[in-house]
């Protein structure tokens, strides 16, 4: 008589299955993970996630003379070679003199001429005093402009909540390509006029 030999395709199928699962699951986890991590390690660290940012790359270059930016108001590029005094003006101030402070990390606030007293008083009161330059400019596209060297968002108006993300991340940010560089003893004297 014939003794039949055990079934060991059944034990091993199901002990192979096992593993096989395991491993998809192993394997699963570690897509997981890389992929998550490539999108935290290729998200750009320099732009935040804020609705409306626009960014440039830009070189800077000392020139003199006024300057035609393809941004208004400016963001960066040829620039004179004296900053410009941060604080608050109540006139229009030099674009080429106000790009190089952005250079030394200050944020421009920019905002239409005409804007209420008490609204311009509110929108100085939420920046800090330091790095910041606040002046109208004439033909703004939206009541407040917030630039930093490379990066601008146009402003539904002084109590937009995006102003204090932008001022939080790009003053004395990421895009200074001077750090340390001063924002006073160049050339203005903030204050209103």
């Amino acid at each position: 008589m014939t003794v039949p030999e055990p079934d060991t395709d059944h034990g091993t199928s199901r002990v192979s299955r096992r593993r096989l699962g395991v491993a998809l699951l192993v394997l699963a986890a570690l897509v997981a993970v890389a992929v998550g991590t490539g999108a935290f390690l290729g998200r750009d660290r320099n732009t935040p996630d804020i609705d409306g940012l626009r960014t440039w790359r830009l070189e800077p270059s000392h020139v003199t003379g006024p300057v035609d930016h393809a941004q208004s108001p400016a963001v960066g590029g040829p620039h004179a070679p004296q900053w410009l005094n941060c604080g608050v003006y109540g006139a229009p101030v030099p674009e080429e003199n106000a790009v190089h402070s952005l250079e030394h990390g200050a944020v421009w606030v920019t905002y239409r001429p005409g804007l209420a007293s008490a609204d311009v008083s509110r929108l100085v009161a939420g920046l800090p005093d330091t790095f910041v330059i606040v002046s109208p400019y004439p033909g703004l596209r939206a009541p407040v402009v917030v630039s930093a060297w490379g990066a601008q968002v146009a402003l539904r108006g002084v109590d937009d909540e995006r102003l204090g993300e932008f001022v939080r991340f790009y003053r004395r940010g990421v895009t200074t390509l001077e750090p340390g560089g001063p924002c006073h003893g160049g050339t203005g004297a903030p204050g209103r006029e």
